[in-house]
């Protein structure tokens, strides 16, 4: 996480009913989309583009999607997308959506 990040006390945004692909479980297991899920809450979104942070930094302020993208230690890509309206964030694998 970058320092900003890490001194926020709280996450930005509510992650709704967490839900994850079975091929990000066998990937990443239940602690690396854990360990994910709260880079994502607070902010912090991985390996996205630029034009994808400030598409992110918007829909925080405007109520749209959000898309993080993490690279696992083994080089597996992991995608977390919370939903427009905060009820649902899934974890899962590009090949997944």
């Amino acid at each position: 996480m970058t320092t900003e990040t890490q001194t926020q006390a709280r996450p930005r945004f509510a992650l709704g009913r967490v839900v994850a692909t079975p091929a990000a479980m066998s990937a990443a297991g239940s602690r690396g989309i854990a360990a994910c899920l709260i880079r994502h809450a607070f902010g912090d979104w991985g390996q996205v583009d630029a034009e994808d942070k400030r598409t992110n930094e918007e829909g925080l302020r405007e109520g749209t999607r959000l898309l993080s993208s993490y690279h696992l230690p083994d080089g597996v890509v992991l995608w977390i997308i919370t939903e427009a309206d905060r009820s649902v964030t899934t974890a899962l694998l590009p090949d997944d959506y």
